[in-house]
């Protein structure tokens, strides 16, 4: 039977519908190849969520990305649990000016990247710039490792999981970066993450019995965040996450709000 997201939420128990999570993916506006439901205050309300880190799906395709920010800030600030997550090019001219304004202007704290969409990998020189200038900023900078499976992708937008292989590299000599990886799944986490630091990662794409709570074997409890991937994945998939791995109490809150919150007050 195919279960609704009225029906999983309704099989959520309370402790899992209760206030102070934070969501750190989810995206906004129109996706490029779906209709998906739109998330507003009510939405995230309903959930628990008290805080939702909102990405633009116009950043996907849109070249003029200082108008995609400008679209998302003034959205998240009608929304009081919305907090903006601005994008950057680096394959475009002038990206500089886009990442000043999200800080300056728009208040944004976190820079959400989309490098297969945009056409460079982390080892080219264009990320690391971005980086170090995301860090003179003091944002968090999130990177989506995959937007869907590649299985499911549209046959004329076929796009490979970013390469996460060389982040270890290029964080070690700087550790004053911060990185969040959105959707990277058990395997991208455990061979190309571990030992990588200042790296954080999401619960999104995180699959299988356990998923959670196995991933906690070998990755740090306090590198783990809550994210949803909605309004792309049911929101009710990452809640039921927590509800079926075995974790501590400590650890439960870490990943559903302290270690975002964490972040942020850096």
């Amino acid at each position: 039977m195919i279960q609704t997201a009225a029906m999983a939420a309704a099989s959520l128990p309370a402790a899992e519908t209760r206030s102070g999570l934070i969501d750190c993916n989810i995206h906004l506006g129109p996706h490029p190849h779906r209709m998906l439901p739109e998330i507003d205050n009510d939405f995230l309300a309903a959930r628990g969520v008290d805080e939702a880190w909102a990405g633009s799906f116009e950043a996907l395709l849109h070249r003029d990305l200082a108008q995609v920010n400008a679209r998302l800030a003034r959205r998240c600030a009608a929304v009081p649990r919305l907090r903006p997550a601005g994008s950057v090019n680096p394959a475009l001219p002038a990206w500089e000016d886009d990442l000043k304004r999200c800080a300056d202007q728009h208040g944004m704290r976190i820079l959400r990247l989309h490098p297969n969409h945009h056409g460079y990998t982390l080892a080219d020189a264009p990320f690391t710039r971005v980086l170090e200038a995301a860090t003179e900023q003091k944002m968090l900078v999130q990177i989506v490792a995959q937007l869907e499976d590649p299985r499911t992708q549209t046959p004329l937008m076929q796009l490979p999981p970013v390469d996460l292989k060389p982040l270890a590299s290029i964080m070690k000599p700087r550790p004053e970066a911060r990185v969040m990886v959105l959707n990277a799944n058990a395997s991208m986490i455990n061979t190309a993450l571990r030992g990588c630091p200042g790296t954080w990662v999401d619960i999104a794409m995180v699959e299988g019995v356990g998923g959670v709570e196995n991933l906690l074997d070998l990755w740090p409890p306090d590198k783990l965040c809550f994210g949803s991937h909605a309004p792309f994945f049911y929101w009710e998939s990452a809640a039921l996450k927590l509800q079926e791995s075995v974790l501590g109490e400590a650890a439960l809150q870490a990943v559903r709000r302290g270690n975002a919150a964490a972040q942020l007050q850096a």
